[in-house]
């Protein structure tokens, strides 16, 4: 199971809700996965409360309001069980569920990503990560497990075996999980002084794409700005979090002198951070309220 899967943001069917989410939090926001709905629920009000397992109806309700349905937050408290992200604790006739260190481990990535190193790369020291390997041809779930990995970690495809990351990106514990420590080799370099990067960089990831969705993601948000007060805190958090998430693993962190001019990310964080400010204490208020917990035995 990679970190990227855990994290896929992207629509499920099993989301009752509308593009705009219980409430109407954020106007034509997609609707992210039960999952990684989930997984930031337990980020935003679980992993810095010491070790705590939730009532299953309090995650219920939550989701609820962002339009996630009671079946669907069933089914996916199992599955999370099953992948070892979630242990389950009995306690009378009320189950609770708390975060594995799988979970843990993942939530924490997750939150470097989004609160230390930012979406925007203006300290580039010049340096690139270089990653090749040559797999069988049967080898095709390791290849794209290997492939999906690499995304995650901000790498991007210079030829088909050969891969390419701004600074010094260590993946070897990534690859050792996949078990191809034999099959790949990782390079630390600098570009010859002939080489065009800026040509590089657009051969290499889809800029128009991830521009995009910063785009996209500034619009939303800031009209929820210009909305005013109303908002159910924990709802527009969870919901804002998780969409940040899903637009900001995406982006390799390239660059910022090597990047179009006026590259969207910057103003994008901004207005993340600002709902981000404008939503932490009221969700939080909201959820010690709300969530009925237990310690974990």
């Amino acid at each position: 199971m990679e970190d990227d899967d855990i994290l896929d943001t992207t629509h499920d069917d099993s989301t009752d809700g509308g593009s705009g989410g219980a409430g109407g939090d954020a106007p034509d926001a997609p609707a992210p996965r039960p999952q990684s709905l989930m997984l930031t629920f337990f980020g935003n009000h679980v992993l810095d409360e010491g070790q705590l397992c939730v009532y299953s109806g309090s995650i219920i309700d939550v989701l609820g309001r962002v339009g996630v349905g009671e079946q669907a937050v069933r089914s996916t408290l199992t599955r999370m069980v099953n992948r070892g992200l979630l242990c389950r604790q009995r306690e009378g006739r009320r189950m609770y569920f708390g975060l594995t260190p799988q979970a843990v481990r993942v939530l924490e990535d997750g939150r470097v990503r989004i609160w230390q190193q930012g979406a925007v790369n203006d300290d580039w020291d010049g340096s690139w990560t270089l990653l090749g390997f040559s797999l069988p041809d049967s080898w095709k779930r390791q290849r794209h497990d290997l492939r999906s990995r690499l995304a995650w970690s901000g790498f991007g495809a210079l030829y088909s075996g050969l891969w390419i990351a701004p600074g010094d990106v260590d993946v070897s514990a990534v690859v050792a999980e996949l078990g191809l420590t034999e099959r790949v080799k990782i390079f630390h370099a600098r570009a010859d002084t002939a080489t065009d990067i800026e040509l590089m960089v657009r051969d290499t990831w889809d800029l128009e794409s991830i521009a995009a969705r910063y785009v996209a993601f500034d619009k939303r948000w800031t009209a929820h700005l210009g909305a005013g007060s109303g908002h159910d805190p924990i709802a527009t958090r969870l919901r804002l979090v998780s969409e940040w998430l899903g637009t900001i693993r995406t982006d390799p962190r390239l660059p910022a002198a090597h990047l179009p001019r006026a590259w969207p990310a910057g103003p994008a964080q901004e207005t993340f951070r600002r709902v981000a400010d404008q939503t932490a204490s009221p969700a939080r208020r909201t959820a010690r309220a709300l969530l009925e917990t237990t310690p974990m035995r």
